[in-house]
C-alpha cells in the first residue's frame, strides 16, 4: 500500500465516521464559514474555559476533504490552550502551502493525511475551511477575555 493510499483511507475514515460532529449547547464560541467556490459550509463550535479548548464540534456539508479536515481538526485541538491551537493552525497552513513541517517537533497525526491536498490547489480551500473557523473563533475568544 502506498502512502497516498493510506492517506486516502484516513481521509475517507474521517469523512464516513466523523469525530465530534454535532452541536455544543452551552457557552460555546461558534463560527460559521462557507466556501462559495465549491459549496462547502461549516459551523465550528468550541467550549473554551480558562484559555483551554475543552470541547470542539462541527456541523457542515461539503466534500470529503472539507468534512474530514473538520473531523481531524476538532480531534486535534481538544485539550489544547488557545495559543497552542493557533500554533497548530499556523503549522497546518504552512503544510497546505507546501512547506515542510517537522513532525518530530510538531506531530500532526491524522492531519498529515491532508498533505496530499497540496497537489490540487483548488481543494486547499476545502481543507482549510474548518481551520479558518477555528482560528477566527480562537482569536475572538482571546479578544473577549
Amino acid at each position: 500500500m502506498s502512502l497516498d493510499d493510506l492517506y486516502r483511507r484516513v481521509i475517507m475514515d474521517h469523512y464516513q465516521k466523523p469525530r465530534n460532529k454535532g452541536k455544543i449547547e452551552d457557552g460555546s464560541v461558534t463560527v460559521d464559514l462557507n466556501n462559495p467556490t465549491c459549496g462547502d459550509k461549516i459551523s465550528v463550535q468550541m467550549r473554551i474555559e480558562d484559555g483551554k479548548i475543552e470541547e470542539a464540534k462541527f456541523l457542515g456539508e461539503g466534500c470529503s476533504i472539507s468534512l474530514a479536515s473538520a473531523s481531524m481538526m476538532t480531534e486535534a485541538v481538544k485539550g489544547l490552550s488557545v495559543d497552542e491551537a493557533l500554533l497548530l493552525v499556523e503549522r497546518f497552513s504552512q503544510m497546505m502551502q507546501g512547506e515542510d513541517i517537522d513532525t518530530e517537533e510538531f506531530p500532526l497525526e491524522d492531519i498529515e493525511a491532508l498533505q496530499g491536498v497540496t497537489k490540487f490547489p483548488a481543494r486547499i480551500k476545502c481543507a482549510t475551511l474548518a481551520w479558518k473557523a477555528l482560528e477566527k473563533g480562537a482569536k475572538e475568544s482571546t479578544n473577549n477575555r
